[in-house]
């Protein structure tokens, strides 16, 4: 009995100390990664195609799920709405469920399925095939070639998306609530247009958007850097990156939301 929980107790220590360890290699990873990124800027053309990869790729999947989530915020929104009268106010449910919480939360999350595991399995790849060590024998710093402009790239993509997710639910929510139930197209606008203000919400979801642009980019390229040469060990990182992106983006939301709003 003893000797089992011994092991058990063991095993749990052994645990605690490499996600320590992990969590310290993470840290200095970011901070090399943040480090270098001087010289990543001076050549934008990196920075601007990893804009291209991560940002312009993961548009359609962006703008389609925006315009259906605003879509079913209308439709659930007026049948909530109408029970209490207050059909005119659906255009200030649907801006401001977009603005403030779905629009940077889904956004991120599709960004870290779509972006995040490509980044992943792209620079698994390049460590699996040597790349990596190849450009270290040539003295080019991998950190500062492949590492940065990918960070940037993805970061600077990760608001505009937030953003155009939410233009496009919006635009999803009027075609519901205006064009198929009726409601009116000026009310519709105006009391949106009252209601949401630039520095509570507008602002507040695009200081979202930036931090888990900044987690999820931060994890991607971690996982990707530290996975293991193999088939199987790039397709679990892949996988780690998902998951914890995911969870990251879900636990910073709760603490930002508690941060902004508190006093709303």
């Amino acid at each position: 009995m003893m000797q089992a929980l011994a092991m058990v107790l063991r095993g749990i220590g052994r645990r605690v100390v490499d996600g320590v360890w992990r969590m310290g290699v993470a840290t200095r990873f970011f901070a090399l990664t943040l480090l270098y990124s001087g010289q990543c800027f001076r050549r934008p053309g990196l920075i601007v195609r990893e804009i291209f990869s991560s940002g312009v790729l993961s548009l359609i999947i962006i703008l389609v799920s925006g315009l259906f989530v605003g879509m079913v915020l209308g439709l659930q929104g007026y049948e909530t709405l109408q029970t209490y009268g207050s059909e005119e106010a659906l255009g200030i449910l649907v801006a401001l469920s977009l603005v403030r919480e779905l629009g940077p939360v889904v956004a991120a999350l599709l960004f870290a399925s779509r972006a995040g595991s490509a980044i992943t399995a792209e620079i698994g790849l390049m460590k699996a095939t040597e790349q990596i060590a190849a450009m270290e024998m040539m003295a080019v710093n991998p950190v500062a070639r492949v590492v940065a402009p990918r960070f940037w790239g993805a970061v600077i993509s990760m608001p505009f998306l937030a953003a155009m997710f939410s233009a496009m639910g919006i635009f999803g929510g009027y075609l519901v609530g205006v064009v198929l139930i009726g409601v009116d197209e000026g009310s519709f606008w105006s009391q949106m247009q009252a209601a949401v203000d630039f520095r509570e919400d507008v602002l507040n979801g695009v200081i979202k958007s930036v931090v888990f642009g900044i987690a999820v980019t931060a994890i991607a390229l971690f996982e990707g850097y530290d996975a293991p040469p193999t088939a199987e060990g790039v397709s679990r990182a892949t996988t780690r990156t998902v998951v914890t992106s995911s969870l990251a983006i879900l636990g910073l939301d709760f603490i930002l939301t508690a941060i902004m709003f508190r006093g709303v």
